[in-house]
């Protein structure tokens, strides 16, 4: 007979996750780099930038600018590019449907670990009624030194829940986040329910080690607790 392993934690990251502001800041972000000259795939996009923290976002994006118009834009886009996402967010930003009804299902211990600064991340937690069902584990980039694809902020959230890596379940919707969780020795799961989740993510998602991809939060609900500690 083969022993089932159950995990004692549940780990969420925020955007595209529990909050619908990838898609979001994905639009502002497109356009700011335009006027700079710097104009993506959206796809590509995607793959190759989101889940990175603030400042990772800012160095990676100097190398590219650097790369291809000569200059780093950083400076030039820093503070317009944070006013604009959180002028949107404040105007714009929802709950992914569902992520409400699922957190509150789960009564393991839970965190959420994402790539936002900390002030972001409790303004869109709070925005959406989500940030009760969390407090005080909701840990940001800033509160390690690596952020992800490093495993360092999944380790923290773990370590902050009493909870083993290897007994915590990682909920992610970006590659780089799949990669830190498996970094991290977590078991995860492949996010499909953002508004920014394009044909070939789920390929991309499982390619960076998750072990399942579950398309919207009804979905996830139903599938916890076959994975989850009684």
């Amino acid at each position: 007979m083969i022993a089932v392993s159950y995990c004692q934690a549940v780990i969420f990251d925020c955007d595209g996750v529990l909050v619908d502001s990838e898609v979001l800041a994905l639009e502002v972000e497109l356009a700011i780099l335009c006027e700079q000259g710097l104009t993506f795939d959206r796809i590509d996009y995607i793959n190759r930038f989101m889940g990175l923290s603030y400042e990772a976002f800012h160095r990676v994006m100097d190398e590219e600018a650097v790369n291809r118009i000569g200059r780093p834009v950083s400076n030039q886009i820093r503070e317009l590019l944070a006013a604009r996402l959180r002028q949107t967010m404040i105007a714009s930003l929802t709950e992914i449907s569902g992520a409400t009804a699922a957190v509150a299902s789960v009564t393991l211990p839970k965190a959420v670990a994402s790539s936002s600064t900390k002030e972001g991340l409790e303004r869109k937690l709070r925005q959406v009624g989500l940030w009760d069902h969390f407090a005080p584990h909701v840990y940001s980039a800033e509160h390690v030194t690596h952020a992800k694809p490093a495993p360092d902020l999944f380790l923290h959230a773990a370590a902050a829940l009493g909870i083993a890596p290897a007994d915590c379940l990682v909920i992610e919707d970006s590659v780089n986040g799949v990669v830190a969780a498996k970094a991290a020795g977590m078991r995860c799961w492949g996010f499909m329910g953002g508004g920014h989740a394009h044909d070939g993510l789920a390929a991309r998602l499982t390619g960076a080690g998750a072990e399942r991809i579950v398309v919207d939060w009804p979905e996830a609900a139903r599938l916890l607790p076959d994975v989850l500690a009684r």
